[in-house]
């Protein structure tokens, strides 16, 4: 199933490099996929950063109809063969990647970069290392998990990650 995913995202990333040409700064996938330990019905979870977005949700859902229009056949075959999966974009413009984010909490555990001009790499690194300076940590419990962000947390304090 691995090799399936991994196949997907080469395709994911060669679709987003010639739609987006030298607007895409950064593509990653993360979650399940990203860690390596997807099931069959998992979502390919992705964030790409890239210049010049339209404003809005929907503005940029519509501009990555191209791709999605790219992984149709690809994803047809991966059915076919029991991997019932779905692209799951995340849109962020360099700025908004530069302010922050919780998803890229996560993101500093199981995010693997596919492509990448610097940015995401120098973003999850700096998070890491707030992260780290404040003794955050990820609490697994079973299949679940949070983030305790503050272990020393008293009333009253405050924190900037």
């Amino acid at each position: 199933m691995s090799a399936t995913f991994d196949g997907l995202l080469k395709v994911l990333c060669e679709a987003c490099q010639q739609h987006y040409g030298p607007r895409l700064v950064a593509l990653a996938v993360y979650g399940s996929v990203g860690r390596g330990t997807p099931r069959s019905t998992s979502d390919m979870d992705v964030v790409l950063v890239v210049d010049s977005l339209p404003n809005g949700r929907i503005a940029r859902v519509e501009e990555f109809a191209e791709v999605d229009r790219m992984m149709a056949a690809p994803l047809a075959a991966a059915r076919a063969h029991g991997v019932e999966t779905e692209v799951s974009p995340v849109f962020k413009t360099p700025a908004e990647l530069a302010a922050g984010s919780p998803l890229l909490l996560d993101m500093t555990e199981d995010a693997r970069i596919l492509v990448d001009r610097g940015e995401l790499a120098q973003a999850l690194n700096a998070l890491r290392a707030r992260l780290a300076a404040q003794g955050a940590r990820r609490v697994v419990r079973g299949n679940a998990w949070f983030w305790d962000l503050k272990p020393d947390y008293r009333p009253g304090d405050t924190f900037t990650l």
